[in-house]
């Protein structure tokens, strides 16, 4: 039998913990093997870092098929690198927010997101729930990359029965307004179609990623699904930008984020 392969990033600490957990829930459902990653700087360092990963998965109480493994290199392009090499469906990465994870806060994050043609499930410190993800926010705006994701959501949605929330900035502007309506369309045709429970609200434009949070809160939400839209620039380092702040939301849930224009698994159980 063909087993999905997730990538978990470890760093030895709490979050990473975290990440993992979201990791063998997911696997558990779908059929996946996952590889724990820690990525070193010299050789020297492999054995002790494997060593480290070993005890981790020692103190398991799963059937899910996990392998340890240290790589030489640089977490910005490794990670992706591995995962793609691996042929693995998602990768599950634990962030501290604003501090921590190897230095992967904010910008740094979306960098690592895009160095890879996998998507991410990037979290905080929430755990996930019993039942899994079930309910997941899709943010749905002008951009036309926003769609691609609902691909992935479908199937997420798929495995855990869960209630697909659509969001969309009340824009007031007709001509936006009427351009969003094909983007509605598109979701209600494509979540219709796969008999998935769905809604559909809209939001403030004007604080629309505050807006989504606080939407994600009263709906109980377990992921939020968003497109990594992020241009580099040498404002990166003082100006947030939408993708950054959703992953280091408040509220601590997590984010699927995927890459435009990049491989997107099937994902699928077959």
């Amino acid at each position: 039998m063909n087993h999905k392969v997730f990538i978990v990033p470890h760093d030895f600490t709490p979050v990473a913990d975290v990440a993992l957990n979201h990791a063998l829930a997911t696997a558990k459902i779908v059929n996946a093997r996952i590889y724990l990653l820690h990525v070193v700087g010299k050789t020297k360092e492999i054995d002790e870092a494997e060593s480290k990963l070993k005890k981790i998965i020692d103190k398991l109480d799963t059937t899910i098929e996990i392998h340890p493994t240290a790589r030489v290199g640089n977490i910005f392009e490794d990670i992706g690198d591995f995962a793609a090499e691996h042929h693995a469906e998602l990768i599950f990465m634990g962030t501290h927010g604003v501090k921590g994870w190897q230095n992967i806060t904010g910008s740094r994050a979306l960098k690592v997101v895009a160095n890879s043609e996998v998507p991410f499930i990037v979290v905080q410190g929430k755990e996930i729930g019993v039942s899994g993800y079930d309910s997941i926010i899709v943010p749905l705006d002008l951009n036309q990359e926003t769609k691609q994701k609902l691909g992935y959501v479908a199937n997420l949605a798929n495995y855990f029965n869960s209630h697909v929330h659509v969001v969309i900035p009340d824009e007031k502007d007709p001509i936006l307004r009427s351009q969003l309506k094909v983007n509605i369309k598109f979701a209600q045709k494509f979540l219709s179609e796969r008999n998935l429970k769905y809604d559909i609200s809209f939001l403030d434009p004007d604080n629309f990623e505050k807006e989504v949070v606080k939407h994600a809160e009263k709906q109980k939400a377990d992921l939020i699904a968003i497109m990594n839209l992020h241009k580099p620039s040498i404002l990166s380092a003082v100006v947030t930008n939408p993708e950054e702040f959703l992953i280091t939301n408040d509220a601590n849930i997590p984010i699927l984020i995927l890459n435009p224009e990049r491989r997107i698994s099937s994902f699928s159980l077959g």
